[in-house]
């Protein structure tokens, strides 16, 4: 992400480092490294690990116990919209 706020919080969230690469689109560019290794532009992942470089590292600077609160609501979200999936099923069941 692109988003200071959204890598920091991750890291306090999760209490790990977070390295976010220079090349943010990292979809396409791993399509493209794909591309390139089939087609022999690299001739290894290792080639392509040294291409990779870094824009920032954010590291944990919560309190560890504010970051467990979070992490407590993140998972609380993540089990309600579990639930989303559930209802919309039966809706189109009864269509």
């Amino acid at each position: 992400s692109v988003s200071n706020f959204m890598m920091q919080f991750q890291a306090d969230i999760l209490r790990t480092p977070i390295d976010r690469p220079m090349m943010v689109e990292t979809t396409a560019f791993g399509a493209a490294f794909l591309a390139g290794l089939a087609s022999g532009v690299w001739s290894s992942q290792e080639e392509i690990k040294q291409i990779r470089k870094s824009d920032r590292v954010f590291t944990p600077l919560m309190d560890e116990k504010k970051a467990a609160g979070y992490y407590r609501q993140w998972l609380r979200a993540v089990e309600r919209s579990e639930k989303w999936e559930t209802e919309d099923e039966k809706d189109m069941q009864t269509c």
